[in-house]
């Protein structure tokens, strides 16, 4: 049987609960994406009914795995930490979840892990073989890491304890308006010393920087003095969804494996 050239993707969010079908050719949307914000310290099942009506939505994906999301570590569909969401998460196979409320295979990971697979196949980190370290930059820190194109799934690199303290405490968007920071404070002083750590730890060849600040990647990126290229993801707010969706149809759904970025080096 020929695999599915169009993916579902549903992205769980903090503030919201997005998804669309995508065309698997180019990572593209094939119809607007539907976004119901996400209810406050949420559980499985209001979680559930959510996905299951956004899933509900785009009856043309019915017959094609559906890839969805989940702010925290997933082992094998089930959720490990939900550091923004009700803690009755802890323990829930969400992945068996979410397939009886839409009826159909779910591919269940992590949210920047989803963001990583896209940006390897569609984004910033295309063609790239060896090390790629993604960073999503937002309230906390998310963080993936593809080597030759395979995912190394539930990096919690944002967690780093760094001169004592949580790295995301101190180096997070969420961390520079907070303490109200200027782009220049934040870069030379907290994201830096946060990159330094990093890629003496896993010398990575790239690191791509995600979350809603890298559209003004331009303000800070350039600031920092550090030996790893570092760059702005591509797909930036449909990172997530995209991944989601290829994941699910490349890996299948009950995989632990996901889909890998394509076979030649960039020159």
């Amino acid at each position: 049987m020929s695999q599915p050239t169009t993916g579902l993707g549903i992205d769980i969010g903090g503030s919201g609960i997005k998804g669309a079908p995508v065309d698997l050719a180019t990572g593209e949307f094939l119809k607007e994406r539907l976004k119901i914000p996400t209810p406050h310290n949420a559980g499985p099942e209001e979680i559930a009914e959510i996905v299951g009506e956004i899933a509900a939505h785009f009856p043309e994906t019915v017959d094609v795995p559906l890839g969805v999301t989940f702010p925290g570590v997933v082992q094998n569909g089930v959720v490990r930490t939900a550091a923004n969401l009700n803690k009755s998460w802890i323990g829930t196979d969400a992945r068996s979840l979410f397939s009886r409320v839409t009826e159909r295979p779910v591919r269940l990971l992590n949210d920047a892990d989803a963001a990583a697979v896209a940006e390897a196949r569609y984004g910033a980190a295309k063609d790239v073989m060896g090390v790629v370290l993604m960073t999503t930059l937002g309230t906390g820190i998310g963080t993936a890491l593809v080597v030759d194109g395979r995912l190394v799934p539930n990096t919690e690199f944002g967690h780093l304890e760094i001169d004592g303290h949580d790295a995301e405490s101190k180096a997070s968007s969420g961390a520079k308006e907070r303490d109200r920071l200027s782009y220049h404070e934040w870069a030379h002083e907290r994201l830096q010393r946060y990159y330094r750590v990093l890629e003496d730890l896993l010398w990575p060849d790239l690191i791509v920087v995600g979350g809603g600040v890298s559209r003004k990647s331009e303000k800070f990126l350039p600031l920092l003095d550090i030996r790893t290229p570092i760059i702005p993801a591509e797909l930036r707010n449909t990172a997530g969804i995209v991944g989601a969706a290829l994941a699910a149809v490349e890996a299948g759904p009950g995989s632990g494996a996901v889909p890998a970025a394509p076979d030649t080096p960039r020159s």
